[in-house]
């Protein structure tokens, strides 16, 4: 898999219907997790949140979409992140390393529940980044 670079989406309990939304509009697949699906829910509450949505067209554009738990800020308007993620280890950590110099380090580079390395931050300019390194893209369950 090459290294990819895409917009990913941040949304407050509607992401499910926002990801349907885009998949009648660009086609293709839709996957996605929940926050209990991987034991990540703080809040019983929010266990249906999407953790993860995937939505890959049949031409190859590459959405990707979250709700944002109650615990985390959301403010309209700085929603979007931009999302590397590949296998080749090396290209995204060096990503990452350059990224990171005058970041704000949300969420270290680290092993994460679902077996690949993540990390977020927001670079020098504001903007967020979010970057996975694993051996094989993400498999979410379909919903």
């Amino acid at each position: 898999m090459t290294t990819n670079l895409n917009p990913y989406i941040s949304f407050t309990g509607e992401a499910r219907s926002a990801m349907e939304f885009y998949q009648s509009v660009f086609g293709g697949e839709l996957t996605s997790s929940t926050f209990g699906d991987f034991g990540m829910a703080h809040d019983p509450s929010e266990s249906g949140l999407v953790m993860h949505a995937q939505l890959v067209s049949p031409n190859g554009l590459v959405l990707m979409a979250s709700d944002t738990p109650a615990s985390m800020e959301y403010k309209p308007g700085t929603n979007v992140s931009v999302s590397l993620s590949g296998t080749d280890e090396a290209e995204l950590h060096g990503y990452w390393d350059k990224l990171s110099e005058g970041a704000t380090i949300a969420q270290p580079l680290e092993k994460a529940p679902w077996g690949d390395s993540f990390g977020m931050l927001a670079d020098r300019f504001g903007i967020n980044w979010l970057v996975n390194i694993g051996g094989t893209p993400q498999e979410p369950t379909a919903q």
